[in-house]
């Protein structure tokens, strides 16, 4: 492990091939969801990110979430597939035309949206629990040219709730997202940071 400076970037964390913002140590984040209802799933200038190798997970398993969607969401899939382009050219979930409503989602009856894909997961019926870039928000990775990974703080101002939820509760974003960033990285990894957090934090 390793710490740099770089430009206006603050401190990197080098774990590894793996480049940390030193933000996703030092910001606070919890998710509010009886504030915010879901609403990053709905609204958005395209879909979630997909990794490629997460595609293969969203076409096995679709008979069984597919359930849960609503019925312009399994229109889309049948029309667009089970990803698209956007116009940054990056693989992204399909989203329903007219809307930045991702097809995957699922809603209550009190408005509250979900994702399918978890909703069967949690209950035992899906082995694939969601795209790792909804599970690791408000962190967004970016692969590098020499093959490692940055992982940088993404704000949303959707998410402001969440921001001042984790302030509030004393929650920073690595701490809210150990169990992704242990069964996505390993356990070694999230020991690493967090105690480049100690050092960072004091």
């Amino acid at each position: 492990m390793s710490y740099g400076r770089r430009n206006d970037f603050g401190t990197i964390i080098q774990i590894g091939d793996i480049l940390v913002s030193e933000e996703v140590v030092t910001e606070f984040f919890a998710c509010d969801y009886p504030v915010c209802k879901g609403i990053c799933c709905v609204i958005g200038d395209s879909g979630a990110p997909l990794e490629e190798e997460e595609l293969d997970n969203l076409e096995r398993e679709y008979p069984v979430y597919s359930s849960l969607m609503r019925p312009q969401g399994r229109t889309q899939v049948d029309k667009d597939g089970f990803f698209i382009i956007d116009r940054d050219g990056d693989i992204v979930t399909p989203v329903v035309d007219g809307t930045g409503e991702c097809a995957f989602t699922t809603f209550d009856d009190n408005g509250n949206c979900f994702c399918s894909i978890e909703k069967c997961f949690f209950a035992g019926s899906c082995s694939f629990r969601k795209p790792r870039s909804c599970w690791l928000y408000p962190i967004r990775v970016k692969k590098l040219s020499n093959g490692g990974q940055a992982l940088n703080l993404h704000r949303w101002h959707l998410c402001e709730s969440a921001f001042e939820k984790g302030k509030r509760e004393g929650t920073r974003v690595y701490e809210f997202l150990r169990e992704p960033l242990t069964l996505l990285y390993g356990k070694d990894f999230y020991e690493a940071l967090e105690a480049a957090a100690k050092v960072i934090l004091g």
